[in-house]
């Protein structure tokens, strides 16, 4: 029996990303188990596992506590069950389990995966901590049998940087989406309907929507500097998620005189039906990985705005929606009052960014994780289906 270990630093994230992965190798005969913190607030990331061992480590990267105790629990549990493989997401959890398996990984006794969701070190992130991580993402290749990236930036960079040897790089477009919960017709006419009435707004206004948790990078302001320069008055802004900055952008929004025209929902698990509703999502952050939300909505055929970031950049090429320039408050608004000024091509955008999401489907990329496991336990000769492409540009901080 093949034996399998998926790490993540939160149990959300499994809740969210990998759960159909578990199900799929347990129906394949393997044992799948996961580690992470706070099983508790999500205990239903438990059920497709085998077993779900729990640590303790912080979110933030330089904690000194994620070096204390949580190293020698990890390299203890790895070694008594004997996994074959540990595939570890989220930068916290891979860099401690990295560091805690180089001696197993030298002794041949597990082969570590790491999957990339964004580097932290990027073109628009403070010079120390640039610097600061991608050496750690440099001396944590040496501790790593393959990496997988999901956007060409992080790509090319991690290739320049000889992260890990080129043949063990694998750029793989994300971590799934289930095309088929997100048809238009997946969501009740009674769904659709419930959106308006929760808003309070008469059926069929337009509206834009943002989906992010509510810290720094995800540019909050920036979204709501933009709406209120609007010429469509018309128009309504919803804000979907959680986080520390939230009561900070109420005031925002009162001093804007936009309140009566935007929604703070906070958290929902029926986020579906909101995206399936609104006329564009907009996502201005300075920083991701491969944003779900621009996913989810294109997969639903409702275009994007987006600034010109990695990543973002990768989902909104060649038609899908539109990216401005990170910053460019005065831009975003002018992408939101085009899109609104022209319903045909933004439907035409939502068509395209549709069909493009057919490369991200779930079943897709679980049959690069068979073959990149079968690569990694030595069954196949893979060679990996991905090429870079020319007009992708590797950064790293000591050149900008």
């Amino acid at each position: 029996m093949k034996r399998l270990l998926m790490v993540s630093t939160i149990s959300r994230f499994l809740r969210d990303f990998l759960m159909p992965f578990a199900w799929h190798f347990r129906e394949k005969g393997w044992q799948v188990d996961a580690l992470t913190s706070d099983i508790a607030a999500f205990p239903e990331c438990a059920e497709p596992f085998n077993h779900v061992w729990e640590v303790n480590w912080s979110r933030s990267p330089l904690d000194p506590m994620n070096f204390r105790e949580t190293p020698e629990k990890v390299r203890r549990i790895v070694a008594e069950e004997g996994y074959d493989l540990v595939h570890v997401h989220t930068p916290v959890a891979a860099l401690v389990t990295r560091y805690a398996l180089k001696g197993l990984r030298r002794q041949g006794k597990t082969k570590v995966i790491y999957t990339a969701h964004g580097f932290h070190f990027h073109p628009h992130g403070t010079f120390p901590k640039n610097q600061l991580f991608y050496a750690t993402e440099k001396l944590a290749g040496a501790w790593t049998d393959y990496l997988v990236v999901m956007n060409r930036e992080d790509e090319a960079s991690a290739r320049k940087g000889r992260f890990v040897p080129d043949d063990h790089l694998m750029y793989m477009p994300g971590i799934g989406v289930d095309l088929q919960r997100y048809r238009q017709d997946a969501i009740s006419a009674e769904a659709v309907a419930e959106v308006y009435q929760t808003l309070g707004i008469t059926p069929g206004t337009p509206y834009l929507l943002m989906v992010a948790e509510y810290i720094p990078r995800k540019r909050h302001a920036d979204a709501l500097q933009a709406f209120a320069r609007l010429e469509n008055r018309q128009v309504h802004l919803v804000l979907a998620g959680s986080g520390f900055l939230e009561e900070q952008m109420k005031g925002l929004a009162a001093s804007l005189g936009i309140a009566d025209r935007l929604h703070f929902l906070g958290f929902r698990r029926d986020v579906r039906a909101y995206v399936r509703s609104a006329y564009a999502t907009v996502l201005p952050s300075s920083q991701e990985g491969l944003p779900r939300c621009i996913m989810e909505s294109l997969a639903f055929g409702v275009p994007a705005i987006g600034t010109d970031v990695r990543g973002t950049r990768d989902l909104i090429h060649g038609g899908a929606g539109l990216l401005v320039t990170l910053g460019d408050i005065p831009g975003l608004a002018q992408a939101m009052d085009w899109l609104l000024a022209h319903p045909a091509e933004a439907r035409h955008m939502g068509e395209t960014g549709k069909q493009q999401m057919a490369a991200y489907e779930l079943n897709a990329i679980i049959q690069h994780h068979e073959l990149l496991y079968a690569q990694a336990l030595q069954e196949v000769e893979l060679t990996l289906p991905y090429t870079l492409p020319v007009a992708v540009e590797s950064w790293t901080p000591a050149e900008r």
